[in-house]
């Protein structure tokens, strides 16, 4: 049973990894996968509670969605795979090495079951997606982390079943810890729903469109900044790639 699993994982991992590849991928999927790049939208996710919630709520969300990170990744780091020991795809020890297509050299780790990179980034976005609890955020950001496991794949260092084992894992801990930090918060919580939906920004439209549209000004709420800068960052990831 185990074997023919593998190999199952194998003959996906290879349909998607020697698959429509382009240099524009490549060098699109690398930047993908980057840490640093998301450094804006990470900080934006902060200023969603920052700007629209107490004091109370957003301590116990920092430090909640910070130890579901951290427990997602110790558990797939230094619990999983040590035990577990599946070689990488693109690690020169496997004979899938052979097969698999490496982008810029890149081969990881040993050891790559479970994913860390889909696990911590879907530990990210399921928390995110609980506490806003908006169908628009959840889709960015559930569709981000697809992306971002995805990337890992295309790139050679990681099989599908290392995506989707991380994946769980890092939802089971997200959901785990926000539920924690609504507790942790209390009745301040409750309103999460509803606050993020407070302007942090209000953009005048114009004398002119005023009376047409019967408005002075749009308000950007704190999950619209959010969305904005990651729509922004895949948009110059995409125009670096080019």
């Amino acid at each position: 049973m185990l074997e023919a699993l593998s190999q199952l994982d194998s003959d996906i991992f290879l349909f998607f990894n020697n698959g429509f590849r382009s240099q524009f991928f490549d060098r699109a999927m690398m930047l993908f996968t980057g840490k640093f790049i998301w450094v804006p939208m990470y900080a934006t996710l902060l200023l969603l509670f920052a700007r629209t919630q107490r004091w109370r709520v957003l301590l116990a969300f920092t430090v909640c969605v910070a130890a579901a990170i951290a427990l997602t990744d110790q558990t797939c780091a230094t619990l999983i795979r040590p035990m577990v020991e599946r070689l990488r795809p693109s690690n020169l020890s496997n004979p899938m090495a052979e097969f698999a297509r490496i982008v810029d050299g890149y081969r990881g780790g040993s050891y790559g079951f479970p994913s860390c990179h889909a696990a911590n980034s879907f530990a990210l976005a399921v928390f995110m997606a609980m506490a806003v609890g908006r169908r628009s955020f959840t889709l960015f950001i559930i569709g981000w982390a697809i992306m971002n496991s995805y990337s890992r794949l295309y790139i050679g260092v990681h099989y599908p079943g290392d995506l989707v084992v991380g994946a769980l894992i890092g939802s089971a801990f997200g959901a785990m810890m926000c539920v924690v930090a609504r507790r942790m918060a209390g009745s301040a919580a409750r309103e999460i729903h509803e606050s993020d939906s407070i302007p942090v920004l209000m953009i005048p439209i114009g004398i002119g469109m005023a009376p047409i549209l019967n408005l002075r000004s749009i308000a950007v709420t704190a999950r619209s900044v959010v969305i904005a800068v990651g729509a922004s960052t895949v948009a110059a990831i995409v125009l670096i790639s080019l």
